[in-house]
Formats: C-alpha cells, sequence, structure tokens
C-alpha cells in the first residue's frame, strides 16, 4: 500500500510540485518516499509501505531496464504468483519476490491488455519511455483512489486530492456543487472532489496518453462474469476461504477488524479453521450503559475469545470524541458524513502499534443484499401497487421517525427513483433526482440495478472511501477479502430472480452456525456507527461544537446550498431527534472546510 504521484507538462514547476506532492502523502508510505524525472516535463513519485518483499528492491518509483520503464502504484495483487509463473514460462528473469516486480514486468509484457488479468487492488502509472506512453488505470472495485487535475495537456495524479493541491499548481477551491450530492449521500458525485478542478478516474478507468499530455484511448475493465454452477453453501465456503487466504498473504502482521458482525466474524472463523496462527482482533467500545443499544463490542470480544485472538477494544466517549476530533479532521482528505469513519480512524490508530495489514467485512452487504434496504425494496417490487397506496397514507401522517418518512416520502412509481431514496439519507427532492439518476446503472433488471448502485456508488464512495483514508491516515493497508473477484463476480452472475429466492446473504449466516457462531449468525442487522443521537443530546460540550460549526457554515453558504440543508443546518436543536445522521454529516463537511478554509 502506498501513495502515488505524477505532473505532467508544468514546464520547470513540475520538479517542485512533485516533490511537495510527495510529501504530502508521506502519511501512505511511512516506509520509504522518491521521485523521479523521466524527461524535464514528466515526473513521478512514490510512498512506500512495506507488506511484500521488505527489501528495497519495490521501494518506489521501481524501474527496470536503465529506466526504460517506470511503476508507481498503490495496492496488493492477489494473484501475482501465478502471473509470475506465467512470466517465467516466457522466460522473464526476476531480481525479487515482490508483486510490484511481477507488475512492472507483466505490464512491460502486455501494456493495457494485461490489466484484464490483475486479481486485487490497485491504482497505478506504467511509463514505457521507448514508446513515450504512460498509462493510468484503478482497479474495477475501487478499492484504491485516484484522483486527477487535467487542463489542455497538464496532468496532476495522486492518491489523494488534497496532495494535488499541495503542488501549489492550482488554486483550492471549494466545489459547491457537491454539496448537493452530500447533503443525500455523504460524498461528493463519484467522478468529482470537494476541490474545484479535481476529478476522481472512475472505478476499473484506463487512460493512455502520450508524452505530450495527450489522451490517445481510454476504456474500462469490467469484472469478469463466469456462468457458473447454481452456488450452494459448500460452494460459497470454498469461495470465501480462499479469498480469506489470498487477502491475508504478507510478510508483515495481519489483523482483523471485527464490527461484531456476520461479516467480518466469518472472516476470522474461515481463517481459523484453514489455520492455527494467531491473529490480532480490534474492534470499538462504548461504556456500558449504551452497549443493549449498541452491542457490537459485546459480539466482538466473544467471537475474538472463542479463536483466542489477542484481542484489542478502542473505547470510544464523548470526551474522548472531542479530543481527538482536531486531529481527525486534520487526517481527511475528502470529507465522508459516515461516523463508523471515525470509528475506523480510531481502531488504525490502535491497530499501527500491532500490525500492517487489517482485513475487514467491506463489500459483503453490496454483494449480497444485506441491507435493510434491499429487503424493503424486494418487497416493493413484490408488492409495488400496494406499497404505493400504504406510502401515501403514510405520507400524510405525522410520523417523525427515520424510516416512517423514508417509506412515507421515498416510495415512487419509479423503480430507481424508489431505491435512491431507500439508499440516501433524506427523500431526494425530484427538482434534483436527475443528478443521481445520470450515475444510476442502466441495462439491469430493478433489483440487480439496485445492487450495482450499492456495489459501484454507496461502497466505492463511502465504504471504501472510509477503508483508505481512516486506515492510511496511519500507515495501515485495509484489504476486503469479499470484493474477490470470484465472490464478485458470482454476485454479478446471479439473476435478479436467484439473488431474491436464494438470499445469499443466508449463506455467511448457515457458514457461522456451522462453525458454533449462531448467536451472531441470528443477530438483527445493525450499522458500524457512534451512538451520536444519545451523545449530541447528552453531551452539551459536543452538541455545542457541532451546532456552532454547522451554524456558522450555513450562514457562510446562503445561497449555495440546498435548502433542506440550510433550514436543518441554522436550526439544529430543533431536529436532532429525527435528523442526528443528517446533523453530524454536516458537521463533518462544516469542520473540513474550516479546517482548509475553504
Amino acid at each position: 500500500m502506498c501513495g502515488i504521484n505524477l505532473a505532467m507538462n508544468f514546464s520547470k514547476d513540475g520538479e517542485t510540485a512533485i516533490q511537495q506532492m510527495m510529501q504530502a502523502t508521506a502519511h501512505r508510505g511511512p516506509d520509504h518516499s522518491a521521485w523521479c524525472r523521466i524527461n524535464d516535463q514528466l515526473f513521478v513519485a512514490g510512498n512506500r509501505l512495506k507488506t511484500v518483499d521488505l527489501g528495497d528492491w519495490s521501494n518506489q518509483p521501481v524501474q527496470i531496464d536503465d529506466g526504460a520503464f517506470t511503476l508507481v502504484w498503490n495496492g496488493a495483487i492477489y494473484n501475482s504468483d501465478e502471473l509470475r509463473n506465467e512470466l517465467l514460462k516466457k522466460g522473464v528473469v526476476f531480481e525479487s519476490r515482490s508483486d510490484s516486480e511481477v507488475l512492472l514486468r507483466w505490464l512491460k509484457m502486455h501494456g493495457t491488455s494485461g490489466i484484464r488479468s490483475l486479481q486485487g487492488m490497485y491504482a497505478l502509472v506504467f511509463i514505457h519511455k521507448e514508446n513515450k506512453e504512460v498509462i493510468i488505470a484503478r482497479d474495477p472495485h475501487g478499492k484504491k483512489p485516484l484522483y486527477y487535475f487535467h487542463q489542455n495537456t497538464r496532468w496532476l495524479l495522486s492518491s489523494e486530492a488534497r496532495s494535488i493541491i499541495s503542488s501549489g499548481l492550482i488554486p483550492k477551491r471549494l466545489d459547491k456543487a457537491q454539496l448537493l450530492p452530500y447533503f443525500y449521500s455523504r460524498h461528493s458525485f463519484p467522478d468529482k472532489s470537494f476541490f474545484q478542478q479535481i476529478q476522481q478516474v472512475f472505478p476499473g478507468k484506463v487512460i493512455q496518453l502520450d508524452f505530450e499530455g495527450n489522451i490517445t484511448r481510454e476504456h474500462c475493465t469490467e469484472i469478469p462474469t463466469q456462468s457458473q454452477k447454481l452456488p450452494d453453501k459448500n460452494r460459497f465456503r470454498s469461495l470465501i476461504t480462499d479469498a480469506v487466504l489470498k487477502h491475508f498473504q504478507a510478510d508483515v502482521p495481519v489483523g482483523i477488524l471485527l464490527s461484531g458482525g456476520a461479516d467480518s466474524s466469518l472472516l476470522l472463523q474461515c481463517w481459523a479453521q484453514e489455520t492455527d496462527i494467531p491473529l490480532h482482533t480490534f474492534t470499538i467500545g462504548f461504556e456500558q450503559k449504551y452497549l443493549k443499544k449498541y452491542p457490537d463490542p459485546v459480539y466482538a470480544r466473544n467471537v475474538s475469545e472463542k479463536y483466542r485472538c489477542a484481542h484489542h477494544e478502542v473505547l470510544i466517549t464523548p470526551e474522548l470524541l472531542l479530543q481527538q476530533l482536531p486531529d481527525y479532521i486534520a487526517s481527511l482528505d475528502q470529507p465522508v458524513g459516515d461516523s463508523a469513519s471515525f470509528l475506523s480512524w480510531m481502531i488504525a490508530k490502535e491497530a499501527k502499534q500491532h500490525v500492517r495489514i487489517l482485513i475487514s467485512g467491506a463489500g459483503a452487504d453490496e454483494l449480497f443484499s444485506g441491507y435493510n434496504r434491499h429487503e424493503a425494496f424486494k418487497h416493493y417490487l413484490q408488492h409495488k401497487a400496494l406499497a404505493l397506496k400504504v406510502a401515501k397514507s403514510i405520507g400524510n401522517l405525522p410520523f417523525s421517525g427515520r424510516h416512517s418518512r423514508k417509506l412515507g416520502k421515498g416510495i415512487k412509481e419509479d423503480e430507481a427513483t424508489t431505491f435512491l431514496n431507500f439508499s440516501s439519507l433524506n427523500t431526494i427532492p425530484e427538482n434534483h433526482i436527475s443528478a443521481f439518476s445520470g450515475y444510476y446503472p442502466k441495462g439491469f433488471t430493478p433489483y440487480m440495478a439496485a445492487l450495482e448502485w450499492d456495489r459501484s456508488y454507496y461502497l466505492v464512495n463511502d465504504v471504501l472511501k472510509i477503508h483508505d483514508n481512516a486506515l492510511m491516515a496511519h500507515g495501515v493497508e485495509g484489504r476486503a477479502p469479499y470484493l474477490d473477484r470470484a465472490l464478485v463476480s458470482l454476485s454479478k452472475s446471479l439473476s435478479q430472480e436467484q439473488h431474491l429466492s436464494l438470499k445469499p446473504k443466508e449463506w455467511i449466516k448457515a457458514l457461522l452456525v456451522d462453525g458454533g457462531q449462531a448467536k451472531v449468525a441470528s443477530r438483527k442487522k445493525m450499522g458500524f456507527g457512534l451512538p451520536l443521537r444519545e451523545w449530541l443530546e447528552e453531551d452539551k460540550t459536543l452538541q455545542s461544537l457541532v451546532f456552532q460549526t454547522i451554524k456558522t457554515f450555513a450562514q457562510e453558504q446562503q445561497g449555495t446550498i440546498p435548502e433542506e440543508m440550510l433550514t436543518l443546518a441554522l436550526e439544529p436543536g430543533k431536529n436532532l431527534k429525527a435528523h442526528f445522521l443528517e446533523i453530524w454529516n454536516l458537521y463533518i463537511l462544516a469542520a473540513w472546510c474550516k479546517y482548509h478554509k475553504l
């Protein structure tokens, strides 16, 4: 896991810019940082976190053949042994055991056509000096971030948007158009950032440039979908076990982030059933009075004890939250208003003392219909006329609860609009729905489109952005076995009818029962987050900080933020009980903008 940077066609400013960008991403690769000049107009830099082959050969930028081929990249290739063997058969000689060398020599031989064969997570820049070609690519799952500035033939590219700002070559300005998606989704649109002129490379995107900075080709690498036999519990167990073993490949200690839920518990179970190597496990803890409503720490502790792990529980209190918030806000490359981000950040802070890699259950719910909204959408599709009638009736009642509001206002005649509302913090007004529907998957049946939305939009821009930012802030690599290619291919190969009838999330629960974890399997689905409503009501210091920060932000941004956001921000005390998630969402954005003086 690393940080990567590129500066192209900025004349004499490129050399200074690349060094400043490299310094800005140093936390992503604390073990080594370096930059190199490809020519007078092209510079790349890399920061390395050593996880595989700990020698110096893989220090970035990685070059072979006297600088003819250069690679900077961020990620891990889980099928590197297979690719290495293919290259060995063709006479390639290796100098190390690293997946960096495999990737570099693989791209030297195959170019962009070889990217389809990569299984893992990556954001990369590969340079073929003789052909005067630059290849930029991001993995199809969107596990690793990649931001860029592009104007005419000038390019800046980095693992973090703020690194591009650190180049000193473009001004730091807030992209106020991203306030709309943030209010409803807790993040920017997937191809944008909160900085003007800085965009994100879409997952799976491959961009080819010549040395003049011209785009010569753009295309997307899709996740292969293979028709396969109707899977069952045993087939699923084989796939998830294989994924776990691959994702644990490393030359440094690996731990597991336990949420107390089914997905991460199964990962630990699979590991324990296949090996006798003890692990470090990590979770959050709350004060005793909150554990009945937020029992995640209890379940995580029990699972860890069952497999005799070294368990680390990070106690989170309102006082600690207040103490850590300044450092947490400063660590955010981009704001994500999900309180799971702060918890992940705190866990990574503790984990850094013991491991270099954290395994998580990210991706299981998106692939295998694990969220409550999936069940609600299924019933909506099966009983649409009744759902519309009931929703109209409920919408006229004076309910203030979150679920009642979503049910009453979110159900529409259009299936896509309905699921967009189900997956958002608030019902999206009709005049804004087109801004979101432009990103909604096309060419799918309604239920499969919903799953694809969660995989390509919510997972990438919320869950995986947290996974990367919160962990890399402390120099810890995050890995997600459920996003192994075989499991993603399995999910995508199932038809809508199969997803609805097989209920693949039940396989996870069935395997947990087989492993003696029936209590975890029978748990009601809960989100991973802070007790925000209770803390904002009880702790007046926290409440004052949050309310004042968002009020000031709202006053400064009047006329540029959605009306619903403005109303909520100016009078948060009146809306706390029903809108505590939105209030926290607003606070993170406001605090981030304040830190960056935007």
